[in-house]
């Protein structure tokens, strides 16, 4: 069973383009990642400053890992994650096939 993260990061007012930034920064290594299956951040132009990350890792250990690299300490820490109004997180597991 894969694990499924929904992250959703809503900009403070002024912080669009840092978050955004720090986004693009994370897609290359986080895809790179060993246990990362599928990273994704989108956006829409129905909610200006709201950002979606969809993630699927291969367990739960491999999202962990990526909650503590040091590219997510860099930008998601360092610089996305304190520019953040609001931070949401939904957590799934696939079923077997």
């Amino acid at each position: 069973m894969a694990y499924v993260v929904n992250a959703v990061w809503r900009a403070k007012p002024g912080s669009e383009s840092i978050v955004a930034e720090a986004l693009e920064q994370l897609i290359e290594p986080s895809r790179a990642e060993p246990g990362n299956v599928y990273y994704q951040p989108y956006t829409s132009a129905d909610e200006p400053g709201t950002f979606r990350i969809f993630e699927v890792y291969a367990d739960e250990a491999a999202f962990k890992a990526h909650g503590e690299s040091e590219h997510f300490a860099r930008w998601g820490h360092g610089q996305a994650i304190p520019e953040l109004a609001e931070r949401g997180r939904e957590f799934f597991e696939t079923w077997p096939s």
